[in-house]
């Protein structure tokens, strides 16, 4: 998960997609993962297509590779759970691109989507797939009023885009879901991600309420002031879910402390807990979720400098990183909160995202914006420990932002 961050409607040709996808091969058998990285540095975007080794964790990228974002600044992306699309947000041209992807890792784009605001810069989806989750840094203005941008800056938007499933991976994205007049529902001020329970009954979001300043995504030339309506420092809002409907949690939102700029967070496997990071005071704060999912503190450890992604491993370990630090800050959850258990080299410098492969959650990787690189490192199971895998870090087109993966379709097993 990475933890900061067109035009007209648009849908490719099904029927070509569909015979273009069925005569896929099915990529090399040492194959376990399929792994993409968004980019920046060129525009359009690209995204960056690698198999990953089954002994050895390296990255080989795929026949193809890079393939165009389908618009400016790919800032995030998500694989849905069944291997099937791939969503990602283009942060200059408020949009999100559904592409399908191949039994070989081959990516086809399906449909285009304008946000309902403006600047997307995180994404999630439901445990099912069901549902597509978007945060813009910018909500829609009220009618008869001047749009929001870094110049005249206001709240930011959470939309819903509920996910039709099509066969032979072509799947396609519904209306926003309304609340009354809006398509959206409103957070506060420089949201920067987003998170969904496992269980799939709530979504938080991280209102940074002041502009996160680091080279990464998003970039601005003009920094915004903060608005008179925003709170000074930063809140975690809450919402429950339901099949046709978000209702915002009683007490939402909830404050993560003075002086703090949440950025990143991530919902624990168990469903009892978010894991929160504040790149301005360094720390990560554990909130445990009630029944209702109101959120209560239940601990605060530190982090390296400027803590911006994390992933989960097997319940057991949380890994975090530390975009000025280079680093990854290893934390142990076996007495249910995190526990630092060292910190680590991330093989490059900037990581933002982190990920470990699905297949096996034997290798961890990290989109690394400084460097330009992906870089990758091997778990140990027992202690959590990592070590940099040979021929780490990997080339990209520059500037990754995001990385995602889905276990290697192994033939046909996604239907393609």
């Amino acid at each position: 998960m990475q933890f900061r961050q067109l035009g007209a409607r648009l849908l490719a040709a099904a029927s070509t997609a569909a015979l273009s996808l069925l005569i896929l091969s099915c990529g090399a058998s040492n194959t376990i993962d399929f792994l993409y990285v968004t980019s920046n540095l060129q525009s359009p975007g690209q995204i960056n297509v690698y198999e990953v080794n089954s002994e050895s964790g390296a990255l080989f990228q795929i026949p193809d590779s890079p393939y165009p974002s389908g618009g400016r600044n790919p800032v995030y992306e998500v694989a849905t759970p069944n291997g099937l699309n791939l969503f990602v947000a283009n942060h200059d041209d408020n949009s999100i691109v559904l592409f399908a992807i191949g039994t070989d890792g081959k990516l086809y784009p399906l449909q285009t989507v304008t946000t309902p605001g403006t600047e997307p810069v995180a994404i999630a989806l439901n445990p099912s797939g069901t549902a597509l989750y978007v945060l813009d840094y910018y909500a829609p203005a009220a009618p008869g009023q001047p749009s929001f941008t870094d110049l005249n800056p206001g709240p930011g938007a959470l939309i819903v885009y509920p996910i039709t499933p099509g066969p032979s991976g072509l799947s396609s994205l519904g209306s926003p879901l309304t609340v009354g007049a809006a398509n959206y529902f409103p957070v506060q001020c420089f949201p920067s991600n987003l998170t969904v329970t496992p269980n799939g009954n709530f979504v938080y979001v991280t209102n940074t309420n002041a502009v996160v300043v680091t080279t990464s995504p998003p970039v601005t030339g003009t920094v915004p002031t903060l608005p008179a309506s925003c709170p000074s420092s930063g809140t975690v809002s809450a919402f429950s879910i339901s099949s046709s409907a978000l209702t915002q949690v009683s007490g939402s939102p909830f404050s993560t402390g003075a002086g703090s700029e949440p950025t990143g967070i991530l919902a624990d496997p168990g469903n009892g807990s978010i894991y929160v990071t504040d790149t301005l005071l360094n720390k990560l704060y554990t909130f445990s979720i009630q029944s209702s999912g109101a959120l209560s503190l239940a601990s605060t450890v530190a982090t390296g400098t400027m803590p911006m992604g994390g992933t989960i491993v097997d319940s057991k370990f949380l890994y975090v990183t530390n975009y000025t630090d280079g680093s990854i800050s290893i934390y142990s959850l076996s007495s249910g909160l995190p526990s630092l258990v060292t910190t680590s080299n991330a093989g490059s410098s900037g990581p933002l995202c982190v990920i470990a492969d699905p297949n096996t959650q034997r290798f961890l990787y990290t989109a690394d914006y400084i460097g330009g690189t992906v870089g990758g490192a091997e778990l140990d199971p027992s202690t959590g420990t990592i070590i940099t895998n040979q021929g780490t870090p990997y080339v990209t087109s520059g500037q990754p932002t995001c990385v995602a993966a889905i276990t290697h379709p192994g033939g046909n097993k996604n239907g393609l």
